[in-house]
C-alpha cells in the first residue's frame, strides 16, 4: 500500500496533466493494492475522480458513450475493482505539521469535507488544494476530529520535514512525546521503515523510550507528487516509490484501521523486492531478537515445566501492569539456533488457559505462532491492562523494570491502583555531609523516623509520627532510565535505601539489600561499596558528569553515573542507552548517524 499519494488537485502537484486514471494504471504498475489519495488540505482529488466516472456511466446509461469513453470506463471500472482508493486529505496543522486523515471509501465526500471545514480551512480553499490555509487547527485538535469522524489518523513523515517529530524544531519535549502518543493517532509515516537496529524511527517509538511508552504502528508513504521517481532527486518520488506491506484478511478499510487499532505490530514491513519476495520471508522474530530483552519485550527458550511457565506468567502479569509488550516463546534472546514449539497449536491453547486461569483480573492477551529459521515461535501480545493492578494467582503482583520482571513493593502498588504516586517531600539536592553522598546519613532524620521500628520495602509510615522527608529532588538532567539510590540509613544493624525508579521518578522506601530486586540490588550493592571520599572514586569525570561503569547484560549497554549537583553526588545505576540524553551522550561511543531523536 501507499497510503500517501497527491493527485493533481494539489496546487504543487509537479505533473498537472496527468490523467486520474493514469495514476491508477500507475499504482497497479507499482503492484500497489491499497492507495490514500491525500491532497493538500483537500478532498477534490478523489471527487474530480469519482465525478469523471460518474459522467461516464451517465453517458452509458444514455447510450451516448463514445466507444473511448466506453474504453476508458471499464478500465476504471476494472483498476477500481482491483485497488482499493482511500478518500482523505494532509492537513496542514498550527506550526506547519502535516496530518493524513483516510476514510472508507462509502463516507460521503460532504462529510470528509465538513471535518476540513471544521478545522478551520477557509470554504473558499476547499478546492485549492494549498499547503498553507491560514490560522488552521492544531494537531491534538485534528487528531481528535478525524478519529472521532472514523477516520485513520496518521502523522505524516513523522521524522522529516513538516512532521510532528522532527529534528531541531524549538518545541518542548512534552511538547513532542503529546503529538506522537496522543490516543487519538494511529501510525507515524515515517521515511526509514527499512532500516534497522535500535536506531531507527520504529525502534524508537516501540515503547522504549520512557517519554514516548506507547508502541505506535509505523507506515512509510511515497508522498508522490508526480508519477514516476525524479532522475535528479533521490527524495522526490513518485507513486509507489516508498511501499509498505500489510498482512491483512482483505484489503478493506475495516480490515486497515482494525489493525492500526491493534496491538499486533507484526504486520506490517517495508516493501520486499522480488527476489526477497521469492526467497525468505520477512523475518519478524528475527527482527524483534536484533533489539533484544527490553522493558516491552521478553523471549523465553521453553514453556515446559512450572518453572519456565511461571516466568511466562509473571512477564505477562508484569507487561500488563507496565506498558504492555510481547512476549516470544522457542528462543532465548542470545544469538543461538532457535528451539522452537513443537506443538504449537496445543501450547497456544495451553498458554491461553494459564493465563485465563491464573492472572485477575481478566486480561485479553493474543497468541498466535510465528514462523522463524523453520521453526514455530510463539507470540504473546500482551496489552497495557486498564484495570490494574493485574495479578497472579490473585496475590502476586509484577511489574517490569527495563528488561526485568520482578514482585511490586508498596509504593508500586499504591501507584498502580490509584495512578499517583505516593506522596514525597521533595527537596533540593544538599551537599553531601559526608563527602560522598546526595542523601542523608548519621544525624539527619530518616525518612521513617530515626529509631522508628524497621519496615518491608515499600512499607507505609505512620502519619502521625513521621517528619517530613527532605528527599533531593530528581536532578536536573538526570538519566531517564535506571534507579537512582537517594539515601542510605542504618538501623538496628541493618541498611536501609531510598530508591528512585528513573523512568518514573517513582520513590520507594525502606529497600533492604534482602528485599531488593534484581536492579536494586545491584545499585545498593554497588553504592554500599563505593568510598566515602570522592577523591578515592574511580570515575571518569567530564565537567559535572562521571562515569562510573560500563557494561553489557543481556545484549543491552548499561551505565553506571554519578553526577555533581549542588556539593553533593548522585549516584545512578543500570542505565540503558534508551535512557542516556543530553551531556551523558558523551560517554557513549555512537554511531556517526546516530541521532537521539529519529532522523530526517
Amino acid at each position: 500500500m501507499d497510503l500517501h499519494l497527491h493527485t493533481p488537485a494539489s496546487s504543487d502537484y509537479q505533473e498537472p496533466s496527468v490523467s486520474y486514471l493514469d495514476i491508477l494504471r500507475k499504482a497497479e504498475q507499482r503492484g500497489l493494492d491499497i492507495i490514500g489519495f491525500a491532497d493538500h488540505n483537500t478532498a477534490s482529488g478523489y471527487r474530480r475522480m469519482e465525478d469523471e466516472i460518474e459522467q461516464l456511466r451517465m453517458l452509458r446509461n444514455l447510450k451516448r458513450i463514445l466507444p473511448e469513453e466506453e474504453e476508458r470506463l471499464k478500465e476504471y471500472e476494472r483498476l477500481r475493482a482491483k485497488i482499493l482508493v482511500l478518500p482523505g486529505f494532509e492537513f496542514t496543522a498550527t506550526f506547519g505539521f502535516h496530518v493524513l486523515g483516510l476514510f472508507d471509501p462509502k463516507r460521503p465526500l460532504r462529510e470528509i469535507e465538513h471535518i476540513l471545514l471544521d478545522l478551520n480551512v477557509p470554504s473558499n480553499q476547499l478546492e485549492a488544494g494549498s499547503v498553507t490555509v491560514g490560522a488552521s487547527a492544531d494537531v491534538l485538535t485534528a487528531y481528535q476530529a478525524i478519529h472521532e469522524a472514523g477516520g485513520i489518523v496518521i502523522a505524516a513523515h513523522a521524522n522529516s520535514t513538516n512532521g510532528v517529530a522532527m529534528r531541531g524544531f524549538n518545541f518542548g519535549g512534552q511538547t513532542k512525546i503529546a503529538y506522537t502518543q496522543d490516543p487519538h493517532l494511529h501510525a507515524l509515516e515515517v521515511t526509514d521503515l527499512d532500516k534497522r537496529g535500535r536506531h531507527s524511527t520504529a525502534a524508537f517509538f516501540s515503547g522504549i523510550k520512557p517519554e514516548y511508552p506507547r508502541r505506535m504502528h509505523i507506515v512509510q508513504g511515497s508522498d508522490a507528487h508526480r508519477m514516476d521517481n525524479d532522475p535528479k532527486r533521490h527524495n522526490n518520488l513518485g507513486i509507489g516509490g516508498r511501499i509498505t506491506e500489510v498482512l491483512l484478511p482483505a484489503p478493506t478499510f475495516e480490515a486497515l484501521k482494525a489493525l492500526f487499532e491493534s496491538n499486533d505490530f507484526a504486520r506490517t514491513r517495508p516493501a520486499q523486492s522480488k527476489k526477497q519476495a521469492e526467497g525468505a520471508h520477512f523475518d519478524f522474530v528475527r527482527s524483534a531478537r536484533e533489539q533484544g530483552s527490553n522493558i516491552v519485550q521478553e523471549f523465553h527458550e521453553s514453556m515446559s515445566g512450572r518453572n519456565n511457565l511461571n516466568s511466562i506468567i509473571a512477564d505477562v502479569c508484569a507487561f500488563a501492569n507496565t506498558n504492555g509488550g510481547t512476549l516470544f516463546v522457542g528462543l532465548s534472546a542470545e544469538a543461538k539456533p532457535i528451539a522452537g514449539v513443537r506443538n504449537a497449536s496445543q501450547a497456544i491453547r495451553q498458554l491461553e488457559q494459564e493465563i485465563a486461569k491464573r492472572i485477575s483480573p481478566p486480561l485479553a492477551c493474543a497468541v498466535d505462532s510465528l514462523q522463524s529459521e523453520g521453526k514455530s515461535v510463539l507470540r504473546v501480545i500482551v496489552p497495557r491492562g486498564d484495570d490494574p493492578p493485574y495479578a497472579v494467582d490473585d496475590n502476586q503482583i509484577y511489574l517490569r523494570t527495563e528488561a526485568e520482571t520482578g514482585l511490586a513493593v508498596r509504593d508500586e502498588i499504591v501507584r498502580l491502583v490509584t495512578g499517583i504516586a505516593p506522596r514525597v517531600e521533595e527537596a533540593p539536592a544538599k551537599p553531601a555531609k559526608e563527602g560522598r553522598r546526595g542523601g542523608r546519613r548519621g544525624g539527619q532524620p530518616a525518612a521513617n523516623g530515626r529509631g522508628s521500628k524497621p519496615q518491608p520495602a515499600g512499607a507505609a509510615q505512620p502519619a502521625a509520627e513521621a517528619p517530613k522527608a527532605e528527599l533531593p529532588a530528581r536532578a536536573e538532567h538526570a538519566p531517564r532510565t535506571g534507579v537512582e539510590v537517594v539515601t542510605e540509613e542504618q538501623r538496628n544493624g541493618v541498611a536501609y535505601y531510598i530508591v528512585r525508579d528513573l523512568r518514573n521518578n517513582m520513590v520507594v522506601n525502606n529497600v533492604t539489600e534482602k528485599s531488593a530486586r534484581k536492579l536494586w540490588h545491584y545499585a545498593i550493592t554497588v553504592y554500599a561499596g563505593l568510598p566515602k571520599a570522592e577523591a578515592d572514586l574511580k570515575v571518569e569525570w567530564r565537567g559535572d558528569f562521571g562515569l562510573l561503569k560500563h557494561y553489557v547484560q543481556r545484549q543491552q549497554d548499561r551505565y553506571d553515573f554519578v553526577q555533581r549537583v549542588d556539593g553533593g553526588l548522585r549516584y545512578y545505576f543500570g542505565v540503558t542507552e534508551e535512557g542516556v540524553h543530553g551531556d551523558w551522550r558523551q560517554f557513549v561511543i555512537e554511531d556517526p548517524q546516530e541521532n537521539e531523536e529519529p532522523a530526517s
